[in-house]
């Protein structure tokens, strides 16, 4: 019997449909002088070479190689718009993943995307949590059973695993995804997500009991939860996760995060690998007889152009613009662009030019750069910069069809990406910023309710007093004025909240009165109650808005006005519940 188990692991996460290069920026100092350095990173393509080399130069070594997909595959760009999974499919069957847990973009409409998914891919599925075992078997898109998926066996109550060999051991490899997929996704009403943290604990037992200690988490829980579950659940080997977009390792240099690559908790490793298939994260991994792990050296790596743009706000010299680009070319987490032909000859003959048809149609244009955060910071204090543009082309679209809507409110989380200054064509709209193509939904509701939801939904995506879902429950508004302090005892923390009202020659703000009704208008996710917004589902009545979905009223709106050059006044106040303890 071998005293150590080597293993070379390639990971990705949170991929959303980005197959190219994706444009990313640096802030460096060097000299006294501060740059902007703007380059293009990763893509299906780059990441294909990578894994590339990886699992060659483990065949050389005579290490076991392994390539895992941590979730959320679906949406984020037009490839996913125009293309519904099959091309996310087919380009993953050209990476050759050994595994990939559900994330819950997966499932954003339902089953039947997932089962479409499930037919067209050659690797495992896993989803371990996941109980099908109440699944109408009469339904269009029965997933039980399925060859492709690992879900939840509801016999044994435990996740179905994947085995892989690991020298004179077998290597467990457990799906694990949200448990609160009902709150933040569309599963059907017959599908069913088990507790996390329990299905992982019974599960590692069963394989504990059959001489199984070799143990990887494949997670889409996100890190915090990660570090949970690896705190409260011995005899997990490693966790290779997803859903939060962590980028780990030290990027400092270049103006990014600088967290530790494979921290640990209960001396289990966590790896996560970013988002938009920007990075890859690459590790080489020791286990010991009993399934700990010994070592582990690896680093996530950014796959960066040869060329870059180097701004400051003097002139860049070119002695100046070389010892820039050599910070960056030097840094141990960035690689070339090497890429892989085929999967860049794919991309390039059966995808890009839908996408290429969409790119040349031009809305309007954005004077400035908007940033989009979901949540109110130092730097942003009344929060995102586009979300507020966003409700107010709901608002506007909304009510030249019905004249009698009072306010427009939207989670954060529908809407993905800041704009950047020049002209917005409609692939920025339906593939980047609004890639959801969610109907809109009018509804007359209580002064109360809209005083419940607001603060449910902050206190969701704060965890503020609750267990939330997540930042993008964040409610931005147009039409209706808030204030938010979350230091304030449970149901006390709306301090203020006003209506708009237009007269002749200027707007107007009125108190919300609790005992008045208000007519609003929301995406339906929103509407259906989800990631806190449950006081909506109190409305006195709900009535979708025919042919008006949440990316079309932004691009008729944008294509009435031309521009987005109007300064917006604010209609957030927020005090964070942190700042209370801060103070202390």
């Amino acid at each position: 019997m071998a005293s150590s188990y080597s293993l070379k692991l390639a990971h990705i996460n949170d991929t959303h449909s980005h197959f190219e290069p994706s444009r990313v920026k640096f802030s460096i100092s060097h000299a006294g002088k501060k740059y902007e350095v703007y380059s293009h990173t990763g893509g299906c393509a780059r990441i294909a070479y990578q894994v590339k080399q990886a699992r060659t130069l483990a065949e050389s070594q005579q290490q076991v190689f392994l390539f895992l997909h941590a979730g959320d595959t679906f949406q984020g760009t037009l490839y996913f718009s125009q293309f519904k999974g099959l091309a996310n499919a087919h380009l993953l069957n050209e990476l050759q993943p050994d595994a990939m847990v559900l994330g819950n973009h997966e499932i954003d409409a339902g089953n039947a995307p997932v089962l479409s998914f499930l037919n067209n891919i050659e690797f495992p599925l896993l989803a371990g949590n996941m109980d099908l075992s109440q699944e109408d078997p009469s339904k269009e898109s029965p997933m039980r059973g399925h060859p492709n998926l690992l879900d939840y066996d509801s016999d044994s109550a435990t996740a179905k695993v994947l085995f892989k060999p690991l020298g004179d051991k077998k290597l467990a490899i457990i799906g694990i995804t949200l448990d609160q997929m009902a709150s933040i996704a569309r599963p059907d009403p017959d599908t069913h997500f088990i507790d996390a943290i329990a299905t992982t604990r019974r599960t590692i037992a069963k394989l504990k009991s059959q001489g199984v200690d070799h143990i990887v988490l494949l997670s889409h829980l996100g890190v915090i939860q990660d570090r949970v579950i690896a705190d409260k659940v011995d005899g997990i080997s490693l966790i290779v996760g997803g859903h939060t977009h962590t980028l780990q390792g030290d990027f400092e240099q270049l103006g990014h995060s600088a967290t530790p690559y494979a921290e640990r908790v209960n001396n289990t490793p966590i790896l996560h690998a970013g988002k938009h298939a920007e990075t890859i994260g690459l590790a080489d991994i020791e286990f010991n007889a009993q399934g700990e792990v010994t070592q582990i050296n690896g680093h996530n790596f950014f796959m960066l152009d040869q060329q870059f743009i180097i701004e400051s706000e003097d002139e860049v010299f070119a002695d100046e613009y070389q010892a820039v680009k050599d910070i960056v070319t030097n840094h141990p987490g960035c690689l070339g662009p090497e890429e892989d032909a085929d999967i860049a000859q794919i991309i390039a003959t059966h995808y890009r030019p839908a996408i290429d048809a969409l790119d040349s149609q031009v809305l309007g244009f954005v004077p400035r750069d908007l940033i989009h955060t979901r949540l109110p910071s130092k730097a942003l204090p009344h929060g995102s910069e586009i979300a507020p543009w966003v409700c107010k082309s709901i608002y506007h679209e909304a009510k030249k069809r019905h004249p009698q809507v009072n306010f427009a409110l939207h989670n954060a989380g529908g809407i993905r990406q800041s704009l950047n200054k020049g002209s917005i064509s409609l692939a920025d709209v339906i593939g980047r910023l609004l890639p959801f193509e969610l109907p809109l939904v009018q509804y007359q509701i209580l002064g109360a309710h809209l005083f419940e939801a607001i603060e449910s939904a902050i206190n969701s995506a704060t965890n503020n007093s609750v267990t939330g879902t997540g930042a993008g429950s964040f409610p931005y508004t147009y039409g209706l004025k808030y204030c938010y302090d979350g230091r304030r005892p449970l149901g006390q923390r709306i301090l203020s909240l006003e209506v708009i009202c237009h007269s002749e020659s200027e707007e107007q703000w009125h108190k919300v009165q609790r005992d008045k009704h208000y007519y609003g208008v929301s995406s339906a996710y929103t509407a259906s109650g989800k990631e806190g917004y449950q006081p909506l589902l109190k409305a006195q009545w709900q009535k979708a808005i025919e042919d008006l979905t949440l990316p079309a009223a932004f691009i008729r709106f944008i294509e009435s006005k031309q521009s987005l050059e109007q300064e917006l006044s604010p209609q957030i106040t927020y005090t964070s519940h942190r700042e209370a303890s801060a103070n202390n």
